[in-house]
């Protein structure tokens, strides 16, 4: 199939003269003559490029792109600008916009062709690169999300089905452990579902200027006293409680108090869970100028540079590898809590020396 590209101008003999060289270039061409009937035309057509004169009288070139990024359909057309003025900072409003290049009038056919053709090709590449991570996602869900949700049930229904089948004959002990085991599962899948909602709630927040307002606003005191408490009460991080050491200085800073110790958990669990117990799991806190930093440190199987860019939800590494829990969302749900309080996660690992985790947050009262 041709690639469809709109051309909008307000002049007829450019229209035509670009039309028909873009034409005999082998593309699909439709016309409009001004930003409105462009805008019109964009959504009915939605073509694979764009490319819009700047000055027009009914709606110039900027208004036109604005409109247009505003639209689903459109949001993500290579749009091009012409125009006859060189002026640079016309030209970084225009990049400012959205704009994906510029052709300065006059310009020749191989120019044209050239740009469209360049424009076009990453599209594509962008295209490829979004489909290969939707293919990744899916793929992750797919393996990981039946194993997540079937182990822990499982082991609830098997366990709960001996019980009701032999706990008049089976001594009090086995009672006792086999009553761990269903808690333990039914630990599991709780955090999984709870996991998923945080998630899916993250998504919904980020989406209400309100809400975002509202949580930019909140504030809690971090103190040694609470981060303890939050994880004394996690059995898999009070397993290895002996490893961890905890130093904080204490401060006001910009989060809710559940947000905060979801985090915490999250980063503190990937650290016990993914280094070998008897290795050290350091936590310390201190103030630096208006942010508190916050660092996790472990020094366990550690992720490579490639791992870390690849960091998202439901994405989990060596799985085929490694016997391991969780949906991966763990990383991805402080990163993105963070960002709602105004804060940020930076990552910094070498594989099978450690990983750090630096919480950046906003200090309430900074001196």
């Amino acid at each position: 199939m041709k690639p469809k590209i709109l051309v909008i101008d307000d002049e007829h003999s450019v229209r035509k003269l670009i039309s028909e060289i873009l034409q005999y270039a082998g593309y699909e061409v439709c016309q409009a003559s001004g930003g409105r009937e462009g805008i019109a035309k964009a959504l009915e057509v939605l073509p694979d490029l764009i490319l819009c004169d700047v000055s027009m009288p009914d709606l110039d070139g900027f208004a036109t792109l604005a409109a247009l990024r505003e639209q689903p359909g459109t949001a993500t057309t290579p749009f091009i600008f012409l125009t006859g003025r060189v002026d640079r900072r016309d030209m970084r409003q225009g990049m400012a916009s959205g704009a994906d290049d510029y052709l300065t009038k006059p310009f020749n056919a191989t120019e044209l062709i050239e740009a469209v053709r360049a424009r076009l090709a990453r599209q594509t590449e962008l295209q490829k690169r979004s489909e290969q991570r939707l293919a990744d996602l899916r793929g992750n869900i797919v393996h990981m999300l039946p194993h997540e949700l079937r182990t822990p049930l499982q082991g609830i229904l098997g366990f709960a089905e001996i019980l009701l089948d032999e706990h008049t004959t089976m001594p009090r002990e086995q009672v006792g452990e086999m009553a761990r085991h269903i808690l333990q599962s039914a630990q599991r899948l709780h955090r999984v579902v709870e996991n998923f909602l945080v998630y899916a709630q993250i998504q919904v927040y980020s989406r209400d200027e309100q809400k975002c307002a509202d949580l930019l606003a909140q504030t809690t005191p971090l103190t040694q006293a609470m981060i303890a408490t939050m994880l004394g009460g996690k059995p898999a991080i009070a397993a290895r409680q002996q490893d961890i050491t905890l130093w904080l200085k204490e401060a006001t800073v910009h989060s809710s108090g559940d947000d905060l110790a979801k985090i915490v958990e999250e980063l503190v669990d990937n650290a016990v869970k993914f280094s070998t117990p008897g290795t050290p799991v350091q936590i310390t806190g201190w103030t630096e100028g208006e942010e508190y930093l916050l660092t996790i440190q472990d020094y366990g199987r550690g992720m490579s540079p490639e791992q870390l860019n690849a960091i998202g939800a439901y994405a989990q590494f060596d799985r085929k590898f490694y016997e391991q829990q969780g949906t991966g969302l763990g990383l991805t749900i402080a990163r993105d809590l963070l960002r709602l309080h105004g804060g940020k996660l930076l990552l910094d690992s070498r594989p099978e020396e450690y990983t750090k985790a630096v919480l950046h947050l906003r200090l309430a009262s900074p001196a």
